[in-house]
């Protein structure tokens, strides 16, 4: 019986090309124009939550309103230049949030597909190593170590469950 195969797909040599142009022009115009901060900075930094949004959107809100009620100290023009490019930036990145779950969707069937393929494989090479097929079981037997529980003995490669 043969497998189900959840997925089948194929990229050109052209396709290929267009998407890495693609992804080399998107670094090209992002250059300078974004940082990648340390796993403490984000800590630092934190994100901004749907209800301090409100609170910046308020506050932008009201400035645009009472110009003389915003203090000396704080950088009108700048407020405003950072409040559109986040506006901005946050488009992109919705946009490019759903391709990015889409490819690993799609490597998650491909990985499944691929997975399933290569323990069926090596159940036939268990079979054929039980048979003496010539050169099986030296091949079931590199296979086999794959198949340790944490580093000690072998689990029972009888009923292998599948978790990628």
């Amino acid at each position: 019986m043969a497998l189900e195969n959840l997925i089948s797909i194929t990229f050109a040599e052209e396709e290929l090309n267009n998407l890495n142009q693609a992804i080399a022009m998107l670094k090209k115009a992002l250059h300078g124009k974004t940082v990648n901060l340390t796993p403490d900075q984000r800590g630092q930094y934190g994100r901004i939550a749907n209800q301090n949004k409100l609170i910046v959107d308020k506050a932008k809100n009201y400035m645009e309103q009472h110009p003389s009620w915003v203090p000396r100290f704080l950088d009108k023009e700048e407020f405003d230049r950072d409040y559109i490019t986040r506006q901005q930036i946050e488009t992109q990145v919705q946009l490019l949030d759903g391709l990015t779950q889409q490819l690993i969707d799609t490597k998650t069937l491909l990985d499944y597909d691929n997975y399933t393929n290569a323990l069926s494989f090596y159940r036939m090479m268990r079979f054929l190593a039980g048979e003496n097929e010539p050169g099986a079981k030296s091949v079931y037997q590199d296979m086999k170590v794959l198949f340790k529980k944490n580093g000690a003995t072998p689990i029972d490669d009888t009923d292998i469950d599948i978790e990628i």
